[in-house]
C-alpha cells in the first residue's frame, strides 16, 4: 500500500508501512483514517485517530464518518474511532456479541444485520443511531440494509 496526501487524514502511513508491504486484499476509510484488511484476518489502522494493529478473525469492516465497525469470524462486532460517531457501540455491545453478518456505516451511525434478521444501531442518535421510532420493525426478517 502506498499513501500521499494530508498526514492527520491518512496520507502518512509510516508508522505502519511494514505492516501494508503484502497480504492487503482490501481497504477501507472514513473521512480522516484508513483501515487494511489483510488476508491472514488483521487489520492495520493509521490516521487522525493514530496507529494499531489488529491480529487474527476480521472478516468485514465498514467506515462511518469516523469511526470503524469491524465483524469478526465469530460473529462479533468491535468498534473504534470517534465516540459519537459509532466508535463507541457500549450502549448496545450486548446485541453485537455474536450472529450480525452485515454492517452499513453512514455518516455518524452504524447498522448491523444479524443472522436472525433483526437490525441493531448506534451512533450519532439523530444521524441514525436511534432507531428506537421504529424498533418493532427491526425485530426479525430484515434481509438487507444500507
Amino acid at each position: 500500500v502506498v499513501t500521499w496526501g494530508d498526514d492527520a487524514a491518512g496520507g502518512d502511513s509510516s508508522g505502519v508501512a511494514l505492516l501494508l508491504t503484502e497480504g492487503v486484499i482490501e481497504l477501507f476509510s472514513n473521512y480522516k483514517d484508513f483501515v487494511a484488511l489483510k488476508a491472514d484476518g488483521s487489520v492495520v489502522f493509521w490516521g487522525d485517530a493514530g496507529l494499531w494493529s489488529h491480529e487474527g478473525d476480521i472478516i468485514s469492516v465498514t467506515g462511518s464518518g469516523g469511526a470503524f465497525a469491524a465483524i469478526r469470524q465469530n460473529g462479533c462486532v468491535v468498534t473504534w474511532g470517534d465516540d459519537a460517531e459509532g466508535g463507541d457501540s457500549s450502549e448496545v455491545a450486548a446485541l453485537l456479541t455474536e450472529g450480525v453478518v452485515h454492517i452499513c456505516g453512514i455518516e455518524q451511525a452504524f447498522a448491523a444485520i444479524k443472522a436472525d434478521g433483526s437490525v441493531v444501531t448506534w451512533g450519532q442518535q439523530n444521524m441514525g443511531g436511534d432507531s428506537s421510532a421504529v424498533a418493532s420493525l427491526l425485530t426479525e426478517g430484515v434481509v438487507a440494509i444500507c
